[in-house]
């Protein structure tokens, strides 16, 4: 379990995404639909473990580097 429950469903959401590709069963037309979803998701995914890797920068119990 991450630190992130949107995290967790976001990554769920795009390994069933990708699952769904995976299998070979979807249209043109569907599967391109999905592969814009699974972008989306990415983009979602990269902004919430940037605010996340921000809150750890500002936790005043992380460990500096000197």
């Amino acid at each position: 379990m991450s630190a992130s429950p949107e995290l967790d469903d976001l990554v769920r959401e795009l390994e069933d995404a990708a699952t769904r590709l995976r299998a070979g069963e979807l249209d043109p037309r569907e599967a391109a639909e999905l592969v814009d979803q699974c972008a989306r998701l990415a983009v979602s995914i990269g902004g919430e473990l940037e605010a996340m890797g921000r809150r750890a920068e500002n936790d005043p119990d992380q460990e500096q580097l000197l």
